[in-house]
């Protein structure tokens, strides 16, 4: 059965994955016309039994807010990009002038600035130096996943400034030396651990893009010799092909098990250069494990997921018939597996249910739930002239309920189906 939980002359935007609070009774979402503005200044949540809803959050000062996301424990956080305060012609809301913040019940009317700015060399280790972006709680709780834009290099040549995947570790703040009235301190820990080049070479493993990334497995994965790579982001890298094409692919990179490793540099500055981006800790590499024909597919827009034990990460491609499916491999490696075989299409981002048995997504214009092992779907919606929106279709975290948009009169609204 579906429901439509909002129905009043906003929009109303589910960010792709953690819109859930732990309990599954409120789903968060922010208030933008539609999800490519960004002009909302309001973080909300409404009830899914009573439909009530509940201002979390007002951005002050003339900025805005959005993209929200929920802690996976107890009390709820809730996480979310921050515009700037403020904005005049010098600094205004952009990629690399952006930040996230959290706000933790009960005490909402506080936002705690996730990231550290600091834009005056020398720059400080843990801060980053531009703009965070879609900040995703692990499944724990104790870090959160971002894309990052440099400020820095932007000033110098946009074209340097290349779309990163970054990790914000709790429990170490950093103070920047706030030379610049843009610069603020942050609550955690942050660093990029994807590496991008403006120029990759054509057929090699370089990208010059690093983006729609996702955590791999709620403790991680196991490699092939058995042991558990407890925490790992895979993300998808835009390669170029052997005649110059971009060609995205998908990469993991596994990230270290102790706190201070993170905190330990490699062979360029944690914080960067003037000339530099921020450079990932020692020991952090990159891994591409696709090698497909043609690349993954783009549209829909998805981010790469993983089951929750971490044994496969999902993706969309064309099959050999060019028709848009859910794929799955190995954070390993290996050849893909397709999942999906609908003669329409998938039309959207998807998530895994908690049990890691099925997928739900959109797919001839309704919400279906798509079995992992058979690969046969399921309506969870009637078929509609005007499919359901592609950004979000997420299970709520006890497997009942799986949220979703519709389009009505102008305006993305909530609606919220039964999974079986």
């Amino acid at each position: 059965m579906e429901k439509q939980l909002t129905a009043d002359a906003r929009g109303h935007q589910l960010t792709n994955i953690n819109v859930w609070t732990p309990d599954s009774q409120w789903l968060v979402y922010d208030v933008r016309p539609h999800g490519g503005s960004f002009t909302g200044s309001t973080i909300e949540r409404v009830n899914v039994e009573t439909g009530e809803v509940q201002v979390l959050y007002q951005a002050p000062d003339g900025a805005h807010v959005g993209v929200v996301t929920v802690s996976p424990d107890l009390p709820a956080r809730y996480a979310f990009i921050h515009g700037p305060e403020n904005p005049d012609e010098s600094w205004q809301y952009d990629f690399h002038h952006r930040r996230g913040v959290i706000v933790s019940e009960p005490a909402r009317e506080k936002a705690v600035t996730l990231d550290a700015m600091d834009i005056t060399a020398p720059f400080t280790a843990g801060a980053l130096r531009g703009g965070t972006h879609v900040h995703v709680f692990s499944p724990d709780g104790s870090r959160l996943s971002f894309t990052y834009n440099d400020h820095v290099l932007h000033q110098h040549d946009p074209a340097l400034d290349l779309r990163n995947v970054g990790v914000a570790l709790s429990g170490y703040p950093v103070v920047s030396p706030k030379h610049h009235p843009r610069e603020y301190d942050g609550s955690h820990f942050s660093i990029l651990v994807s590496e991008t080049t403006p120029y990759p070479h054509p057929g090699s493993d370089e990208i010059n893009r690093a983006y729609e990334e996702g955590w791999v497995g709620r403790e991680g994965y196991l490699k092939p010799d058995g042991r558990r790579q407890r925490w790992a982001l895979a993300f998808i890298g835009d390669t170029l092909s052997v005649r110059g094409e971009k060609h995205p692919e998908i990469f993991v990179v596994d990230l270290p098990h102790n706190d201070k490793d993170y905190r330990q540099a490699g062979d360029n500055p944690l914080q960067g250069t003037p000339e530099l981006l921020p450079a990932p800790p020692a020991g952090v590499k990159q891994r591409r494990i696709t090698f497909t024909e043609n690349g993954i597919a783009l549209q829909p827009r998805h981010w790469l997921r993983a089951s929750p034990d971490g044994a496969q990460i999902a993706f969309l491609m064309k099959d050999r018939s060019g028709v848009v499916q859910v794929w799955t491999v190995s954070p390993n490696g290996g050849e893909p597996v397709q999942i999906s075989h609908s003669g329409q299409g998938i039309q959207s981002a998807f998530s895994w249910s908690p049990d890691g048995k099925s997928l739900a997504l959109v797919c001839d214009n309704s919400v279906m739930r798509l079995d992992w092992e058979s690969g046969k779907m399921q309506r969870l919606t009637q078929r509609s002239e005007i499919a359901p929106c592609a950004d979000a279709v997420v299970y709520s975290p006890d497997g009942s309920k799986v949220a979703f948009m519709r389009q009505c009169e102008g305006y993305s609204q909530i609606c919220v189906a039964d999974s079986h």
